[in-house]
């Protein structure tokens, strides 16, 4: 019995293999080559970019340390407050919505929401149509 209690324990502890990662550590490029990003509402479809390179740098400065931690329910879900793409030229680099990186669920602290909703709200964000 308690050598089942001790296999049960030890793979509630390796869960699925997440760990807690900050933005920084996700990307696998240098986040100063990041030309501009995309801000995709999912309440209402509209987008923003940030293309401006000092705006930008803020930006990015503000969400690369923000913690990744995994959530334990892992279940599919629908829809997404905020998604973030990043670019270099044109060319996609890399994504993530405020509670999804590479198609795990995570919860973020500080909380990521209210640093894209002021950025997507923010005077300077373009809108694209």
């Amino acid at each position: 019995m308690k050598k089942l209690l001790m296999i049960m324990l030890i793979l509630v502890l390796m869960g699925c293999g997440l760990e807690t990662k900050d933005l920084g550590e996700y990307y696998e490029g240098d986040l100063s080559h990041i030309t501009h990003v995309e801000i995709r509402s999912g309440e209402t479809g509209e987008m923003r970019v940030i293309d401006d390179k000092e705006r930008l740098q803020v930006f990015l400065n503000e969400v690369k340390n923000v913690q990744f931690i995994p959530q334990e329910n892992q279940e599919k879900r629908s829809g997404f407050r905020y998604s973030v793409n990043l670019y270099k030229g044109n060319e996609k680099t890399f994504g993530f919505s405020m509670n999804m990186v590479n198609g795990h669920y995570y919860d973020t602290e500080p909380n990521l929401f209210p640093i894209v909703d002021k950025w997507f709200k923010r005077e300077g964000a373009k809108a694209i149509n």
